[in-house]
């Protein structure tokens, strides 16, 4: 059973497709082990007592700098034997260490078909309204390995959105949040923890069921 953790900045909605996969049987491989906010009072705190699950607050002003924030991360996802760590809008930056701490264990969903309008800056409503000011006609999420790269690291599911005329920021937010990162994070959790990822030069390839059974 692998244990995830995974880290909050706001709501949680993404959070709750996790719990709700995770009690629907489609994760069962894994178990939420514990969730922690980067600040206090999130609602994503609220989600994760009422389905069970620890939750934590290490609050990021709280640390002197990046670094001592991110030991304290390492420290308290390690203490709960944490194999899957996932970032469910979490706001925060952290350290190089901490990615090396979790070599291709940690996973990151963002709202845009990488390596498109990613990178520094390119976070929450911020993607969105690039994507209508370019005028792309096609956007979506993408859940990745992260690395020390803001939004480089390889790539394990993507899935298209269509831009529609009459789109605001804040209507294409939602259809790629209902339509393509709620399906995804949960599917690749549930991936990773049957271990069907497989990594090599950077590419991620999803084992078939078949095959993993073989092996």
């Amino acid at each position: 059973m692998v244990n995830i953790g995974v880290l909050v900045s706001g709501g949680g909605t993404n959070l709750q497709k996790l719990i709700d996969a995770q009690q629907a049987g489609k994760i069962p491989n894994g178990q939420l082990r514990v969730v922690i906010a980067s600040k206090p009072g999130v609602y994503a705190l609220e989600r994760a007592k009422s389905a069970g699950i620890e939750a934590i607050t290490l609050s990021r002003k709280d640390y002197p700098d990046t670094e001592s924030y991110s030991l304290a991360l390492i420290e308290a996802l390690k203490a709960r034997q944490v194999e899957l760590v996932v970032l469910a809008g979490f706001l925060t930056i952290t350290s190089a260490e901490f990615v090396r701490a979790f070599p291709n264990r940690i996973m990151n969903v963002h709202p845009a078909l990488l390596p498109a309008f990613g990178g520094k800056g390119y976070y929450g409503l911020h993607v969105h309204e690039a994507v209508l000011a370019r005028g792309v006609k096609v956007t979506g999420a993408t859940v990745h390995f992260a690395n020390e790269v803001c939004d480089g690291g390889p790539i394990i599911l993507q899935k298209a959105v269509a831009v529609l005329p009459g789109d605001t920021p804040e209507s294409l937010q939602k259809r790629v949040m209902e339509q393509a990162e709620w399906e995804l994070l949960p599917k690749a959790v549930a991936l990773f923890c049957a271990g069907r990822l497989k990594i090599e030069n950077e590419l991620v390839t999803v084992i078939e069921e078949d095959e993993h059974e073989a092996n």
